[in-house]
């Protein structure tokens, strides 16, 4: 391992380098305008793959963007790693939030990042990440040390759902049959609190539409008379959630995991900080549901947030009307036991049920995921946990994240493999906002702890 470690030393320039190319490709899956960049980073990929090593490297085609495959087979009797990662990102909007472009990467130092910080969109969610695998495989094959068999997917549709990728698995399950799923596109509590994510919760999403008039009304000839959609939207919007930080839905709790206070006691060892969390988000101060701590609140606890709210006249300028429509976007996330159809069908129902009836209203399901969790007792917990340990020197502990991959739940019910949340960033690193960035650190330190982690689940 140390010659390995070695490899990774010496290569450490070159390999952000290398990043740089790969993070200049503006790979935004939303947008059809970037096509051609999204198929084009699939090649570049590949080409990676190639040069790495591995064998029977496919840009796999799809109903929607391709997805990359390679493998190194050394022993039909070892086991078999299936590393999943997505080329493709988010849009880089507001443009005029970001203090340098989007896709031109640059090194600057922070102070939660003191050897500097990859800025760009991308460079944490999730190329910065998958590329360690690809850096660490590399490294394991340069210094003849790859201590199992591994296989790599790489999909350009994560952030849009993952549309084609379960087609894709149910349709190949041979070819990518494993023994777990190594996964990096979570964050560690922090730098000096590493841990391994177990849990994740799932998702529900919706649009909503509330209709009143039949048209667009002039606000000074019609105002005071007439149901106005946005004001009844606010309303019942803020009606789904009470003093008490309690979401409203009937039933919505029905299914919801009890959590044992071992298990709570355990998980708040993690040092909360609660004015370091509200300065890191410009905050004075914080809310939630009442009787957790913010840690539980954001890992364990269901939760429904509006996304987005529109209607009526949003130009420049004046408009006085009473729009004839109005709309939001809902996240609900989800905890074990409950279900994105189940809370979908209670949501639209209630949502129906206060709806006054001088208005219509319509539900609009979109994307959903399962939650996930990952027994802190397992082979594939213990050997991240273990392999995190060595490479940053510190007790590592288990943490439960907020945020959704749907597709892990997907994997273990057809592939019947688990999956290892060891993902290195951090939640302060602006995923999906402006000025999105990686620590130096953090992918130096995925780098080495990835061809560790092959060694321990390989024992």
């Amino acid at each position: 391992m140390q010659e390995t470690l070695n490899y990774i030393n010496e290569n450490k320039q070159r390999f952000v380098d290398e990043l740089f190319e790969l993070l200049r490709i503006p790979s935004i899956s939303a947008d059809p305008a970037y096509k051609n960049d999204v198929l084009k980073c699939a090649d570049v990929c590949a080409a990676h793959l190639k040069n790495a090593g591995a064998d029977n490297v496919e840009i796999c085609e799809t109903k929607g963007y391709p997805i990359v495959f390679g493998e190194k087979i050394i022993d039909k009797n070892l086991p078999t790693v299936l590393v999943y990662g997505h080329y493709d990102v988010q849009p880089a909007d507001p443009l005029e939030l970001w203090r340098k472009p989007p896709f031109e990467p640059y090194i600057e130092k922070t102070e939660l990042h003191p050897d500097g910080a990859i800025f760009a969109r991308g460079a944490a969610d999730d190329k910065g990440q998958f590329f360690m695998h690809l850096k660490a495989f590399e490294a394991m094959m340069k210094t003849n040390t790859l201590p199992c068999n591994v296989k790599f997917i790489l999909e350009g549709e994560e952030e849009v759902g993952s549309v084609s990728l379960g087609d894709f698995v149910n349709e190949n399950k041979e070819k990518l049959t494993c023994d777990c799923i190594l996964i990096s596109d979570t964050h560690i509590y922090s730098n000096e609190q590493p841990t391994v994510t177990t849990g994740l919760r799932g998702l529900s999403y919706v649009e909503v539409e509330v209709e009143g008039p039949n048209r667009d009304l002039h606000s000074g000839l019609y105002g005071g008379a007439v149901p106005n959609p946005i004001h009844v939207l606010s309303r019942m919007i803020a009606n789904l959630i009470d003093e008490n930080g309690h979401i409203t839905i009937d039933g919505f709790y029905d299914n919801v995991e009890v959590v044992s206070d071992a298990d709570r006691a355990e998980m708040n060892k993690l040092k909360d900080n609660p004015e370091e969390f509200k300065k890191s988000i410009g905050l004075s101060g914080i809310e939630g549901e009442k009787g957790y701590t913010t840690l539980e609140r954001a890992s364990i606890r269901p939760t429904l947030d509006c996304n987005g709210i529109w209607g009526g006249y949003t130009g420049e300028g004046a408009k006085t009307v009473i729009p004839s429509k109005a709309f939001a976007k809902i996240s609900m996330r989800l905890v074990p036991y409950q279900t994105p159809e189940e809370i979908t069908e209670k949501f639209t129902k209630y949502f129906e049920k206060i709806a006054p009836e001088t208005v219509k209203v319509k539900v609009t399901p979109h994307h959903g995921g399962m939650p996930y969790v990952l027994q802190s007792d397992t082979k594939e917990f213990l050997a991240a946990k273990q392999a995190m340990e060595t490479a940053f020197g510190k007790e590592v502990l288990p943490y439960r994240s907020g945020g959704s991959i749907p597709i892990t739940a997907m994997f273990e019910k057809v592939l019947g493999a688990k999956s290892v949340l060891m993902g290195f960033g951090l939640d302060s690193d602006a995923i999906h906002s402006p000025n999105e960035h990686y620590g130096l650190f953090n992918f130096y330190k995925g780098i080495e702890s990835i061809p560790l982690f092959f060694e321990n689940y390989s024992k």
